[in-house]
């Protein structure tokens, strides 16, 4: 009579080791193995004269009798386990199952039942007095701990009305985060700091959240702007609004708007929105709409400054300088360079829609926005995509103006637009009073070479093999405007 009982050891042997390797990895499979484990445990004690419902027989036989009543405990706790898995698996939403409070409190039940029922019928325990003790006992527990326990009530209730669910980004007391966990005490939020901030159910439950994640697709984020009162709101709305043409990181639908949102003794504020399809790309997008927000309000003569500070008069020549300024390729130049080439910028206007650039051109002059949004377009096998929109301060037609190369983009205006050019001959003419600045030029203009590589463009076959992108360049350059070969 020994045999049943060593067999019915090595079933449960054998599905504690299902349960800890977890094999096979598919849940459902690994599910109905336990389940047949858990039968063919059934019919082993069954078999043998064992009844889980009743202590174990031959009470006068000591090695027989004890190990019997093991293993019908081991029964029952077996039972609940496989129920509480069984209703995980195929009852309960997905949703439910990631957050784990009712998979949690589902178990903490059945486990109470089956222990009752163990105590019960297997040990012949008196099971009234011990539910009348428990039960006074549960009283004097609640009492000491009716905060943990209202925690637990608030997570059901999170739980069942569902206002965020894990992986969404939810605003709760301020305190912006990812939810990547939610269990029965407490949420767990993943801050924008990497930081995990735990936020208790009962004050979750009582707070106001913020769902950035619903709707799925669409997330919306706003930048506030202190203005000098003195601007005319028109002014900075549409130079608001150019910024948020320029920003193609934010989505066309919803609408991006801007509006002035309230007045103070020393300053209007103003509100940009913009919406993006993904919470990863919000940081991103509202640091690009910050800076050309800075950027168009500049170039419309509104500046974000320090409002306890005048503001500096400036003239149409600073105007300009400080486009050259801007302007990578003269970074590294002299104030007396700046003004030089400041004085021989002209102006152009261009309407919305308007082509400025097509492939295979080689620009002759060197353009920087003033004011407006361009569109820079490529074209592949693959069809046309836009690769960037141009704002205030960027300038486009270098590699033309400096090394006589053509361009593989088409640039059209988005909106009416304003540029600032400087010619081949300018250009010739201060390359060559200024030798060196030639080759700061290139060596810039060289370090651009994966710009070559992103847009497909070949070098063309003239490039000498194991020649340098510098070398080859600084030669297209010194051909190009006839610079001394000591340049």
């Amino acid at each position: 009579m020994n045999y049943p009982l060593l067999l019915g050891f090595l079933i449960v042997i054998v599905d504690v080791v299902v349960w800890r390797s977890r094999h096979p990895t598919h849940e459902l499979l690994r599910l109905f193995i336990r389940l047949a484990l858990f039968a063919a445990l059934s019919w082993v004690l069954f078999s043998a004269g064992f009844n889980p419902f009743h202590a174990a027989p031959f009470a006068n036989v000591a090695e027989i009798h004890w190990p019997g009543q093991v293993l019908e405990v081991i029964w029952w706790m077996k039972g609940a386990r496989l129920l509480t898995l069984f209703v995980e698996a195929l009852v309960l939403p997905r949703s439910w199952r990631e957050q784990r409070l009712f998979s949690d409190v589902l178990a903490a039940v059945v486990y109470l039942a089956a222990g009752v029922a163990a105590f019960g019928f297997v040990l012949e325990l008196p099971v009234r007095g011990l539910v009348a003790t428990s039960g006074a006992l549960a009283i004097v527990l609640g009492l000491a701990i009716q905060s943990t326990l209202s925690d637990v009530f608030a997570g059901i209730v999170l739980n069942t009305t569902a206002p965020y669910s894990v992986g969404d980004w939810v605003v709760i007391d301020d305190v912006e985060g990812k939810v990547v966990e939610m269990n029965w005490r407490a949420t767990h939020l993943l801050t924008g700091q990497g930081n995990t901030l735990i936020v208790p159910n009962a004050v979750a439950s009582k707070a106001k959240i913020l769902n950035n994640s619903r709707p799925d697709n669409v997330h919306g984020f706003s930048i506030i702007l202190e203005i000098e009162p003195e601007a005319r709101p028109k002014t900075v709305l549409d130079a608001l609004c150019r910024a948020l043409t320029g920003c193609n990181a934010i989505l066309g639908s919803p609408s991006p708007h801007a509006s002035m949102k309230c007045t103070t003794l020393n300053s209007v504020q103003y509100e940009v929105v913009g919406f993006v399809n993904d919470m990863d790309k919000k940081r991103a997008a509202t640091n690009e709409l910050f800076d050309l927000c800075h950027r168009h309000l500049a170039a419309a003569g509104v500046t974000l400054r320090a409002l306890s500070v005048p503001a500096p008069a400036n003239g149409a020549r600073d105007l300009k300088e400080a486009l050259i300024r801007r302007t990578s390729l003269f970074a590294s130049l002299t104030d007396d360079d700046v003004t030089w080439l400041a004085q021989r910028l002209s102006r152009h206007e261009y309407d919305a829609n308007q082509v400025i650039i097509t492939p295979g051109t080689i620009p002759d002059s060197l353009s920087i926005v003033h004011a407006g949004v361009l569109s820079v377009k490529f074209s592949d096998a693959s069809g046309v995509r836009e690769i960037a929109r141009p704002g205030p301060g960027d300038a486009f037609g270098e590699i033309g103006l400096l090394a006589g190369l053509p361009v593989s983009v088409t640039v059209s205006t988005l909106i009416p637009t304003v540029l600032y050019r400087l010619g081949k001959d300018e250009m010739t003419s201060f390359l060559q009073g200024h030798p060196e600045v030639a080759t700061q030029l290139v060596q810039l203009l060289a370090s651009r070479k994966d710009m070559f590589d992103e847009l497909n463009a070949h070098m063309p076959a003239e490039k000498a093999h194991g020649q340098s992108i510098f070398q080859w360049l600084f030669g297209k350059v010194r051909h190009l405007h006839a610079l001394r070969d000591n340049a």
